[in-house]
C-alpha cells in the first residue's frame, strides 16, 4: 500500500444511484465501486454514505400505493436497506473488498460519548481496509427523511473521521449562478471561498422526487465541513471517473474552500455537530478577551444565561448586540452560572460551596465562529 492516506468520505444522492430511473443502477453502481476500489487499493481511505434505501424498497415491492406519511417511508426504508447494503456488498466483493455497515441517526452525533464510539468504529474498519458504508437511520428517523440530512449527515462522519475531503456527488454539476434547469445560460461557480447569504439563497430546491435532499442542503453540509476544516466538492455523480479524478485534484464541479489551515482537533469539530442548549450573553470586555487574545471566558464576562443546561453541554456565546460569536461547553450548569455571573472568579466557591476551576467556560471547550 502506498504512502497516500487522505481520507475521503463521498455522499451518493439517490439520483446518483438510480442514475435517473426508479431502481438502483447496477451498471453505475458498479462503476462507482471500480473507481473506489482503485483508490482503495493505492491507499486512499474511502468512507461511504448512501442514500437510496427508500427508493430501493419501493422498487423491491414493486411500487405499492402507500399513503404519503412518514410511516410509509420508514417502511420503504426498511425493507429498501438491506437491498442497497446488499448490493454495496455484492459489488465490492468483485474487488475482494470487504464493507461495513453503520446505520446513523443525527442523535448518535449529538451525544458525546456516542459520538467517540462512532469515531471509534469508524476508525477500526478504516484501519483494517474496510470501507464504511453509512446512512440515515431512516426506519426510526423522523425529521432526518423529510430533510434530506444524509447531505448533513456526511458532513458530521467527515469530522468523525477526520477526513480531508468531503465528495457531495449529485445530478446536477455544481453550484451555479443561477437555476441551470431555468436559466440555460446559467454559469457554474468553480470555487467558493465563503459560503454568504448570496450562496445560500441561490442554491435551489431538489431536483427530484426519488431523493430528499436539494442543494440548499448541500450549502449546509458544505458549510459544517469546511468551519471543521474539510475541503468540500459538489459534483455530478454520472461523470466519468469522478470521484478518481476529484481525489487526484481535478477540478470538477464546485469546490467549497476549507475555513481552517489547522485543522480543528475532534473534540471541537463536535461542537459543530452538537444542538445548543442554552445561550450566555457576555459584555464588552470578555468579547475582546475571547476573540482578540484568545482567552476563556470568566464569570465576570457573563451578563445573561438563558436556558437549562448541564455542565459539558454546548451552549451559544452572543455578545452584546445578540451576535452567536461562538459555541462552548461551559465548566458550571445553567444554575450555577446564573449564580456566578458577573462575579469575581475567587468568589465562586464561596457563592456555590464547590468549583470546577476559575474559568466559567475554558478556551479549549469554545470554537469562535
Amino acid at each position: 500500500m502506498s504512502a497516500n492516506r487522505k481520507t475521503i468520505v463521498v455522499k451518493f444522492g439517490t439520483s446518483t444511484l438510480t442514475h435517473g430511473s426508479p431502481k438502483l443502477n447496477a451498471p453505475h453502481m458498479v462503476d462507482i465501486v471500480r473507481q473506489i476500489a482503485q483508490l482503495h487499493q493505492v491507499g486512499f481511505r474511502v468512507v461511504i454514505v448512501t442514500s437510496g434505501a427508500i427508493a430501493a424498497g419501493r422498487h423491491y415491492l414493486n411500487h405499492p400505493q402507500l399513503p404519503p406519511t412518514i410511516a410509509s417511508k420508514q417502511l420503504l426504508a426498511a425493507v429498501g436497506q438491506s437491498q442497497l447494503i446488499q448490493a454495496w456488498e455484492k459489488l465490492f466483493a468483485i474487488y475482494d473488498i470487504h464493507i461495513g455497515q453503520i446505520l446513523l441517526t443525527r442523535a448518535d452525533i449529538e451525544d458525546r460519548e456516542r459520538f467517540l464510539n462512532a469515531r471509534d468504529t469508524l476508525h477500526a474498519l478504516l484501519d483494517n481496509q474496510i470501507i464504511p458504508v453509512i446512512n440515515e437511520n431512516d426506519a426510526v428517523a423522523t425529521a432526518e427523511i423529510k430533510v434530506g440530512d444524509n447531505d448533513n449527515l456526511s458532513a458530521l462522519v467527515a469530522i468523525l473521521v477526520q477526513a480531508e475531503q468531503l465528495y457531495l456527488l449529485t445530478d446536477q454539476q455544481g453550484l451555479f449562478e443561477s437555476d441551470p434547469r431555468k436559466n440555460p445560460d446559467a454559469k457554474l461557480i468553480p470555487v467558493v471561498e465563503q459560503i454568504t447569504d448570496h450562496i445560500r439563497s441561490i442554491a435551489g430546491g431538489s431536483g427530484t422526487n426519488l431523493g430528499t435532499g436539494g442543494m440548499s442542503t448541500k450549502i449546509i453540509a458544505a458549510d459544517v465541513a469546511t468551519r471543521s476544516g474539510i475541503e468540500t466538492i459538489i459534483a455530478p455523480g454520472s461523470r466519468p471517473d469522478v470521484i478518481v479524478d476529484l481525489a487526484y485534484d481535478k477540478p470538477i464541479g464546485t469546490k467549497f474552500i476549507a475555513h481552517h489551515s489547522d485543522r480543528l482537533e475532534s473534540r471541537k469539530q463536535w461542537l459543530f455537530a452538537a444542538p445548543s442548549a442554552g445561550i450566555l450573553t457576555i459584555d464588552e470586555g470578555a468579547e475582546n478577551a475571547m476573540l482578540v487574545q484568545n482567552k476563556s471566558l470568566l464569570p465576570a464576562g457573563i451578563t445573561a444565561v438563558e436556558g437549562r443546561f448541564s455542565r459539558g453541554e454546548v451552549v451559544k456565546i452572543k455578545n452584546t448586540s445578540g451576535k452567536v460569536i461562538a459555541l462552548g461547553m461551559p465548566r458550571y450548569n445553567s444554575d450555577a452560572l446564573e449564580l456566578i455571573k458577573g462575579k469575581k472568579s475567587q468568589e465562586i466557591e464561596q457563592i456555590l460551596g464547590y468549583e470546577y476551576g476559575a474559568v466559567a467556560l475554558h478556551r479549549d471547550d469554545m470554537i469562535v465562529l
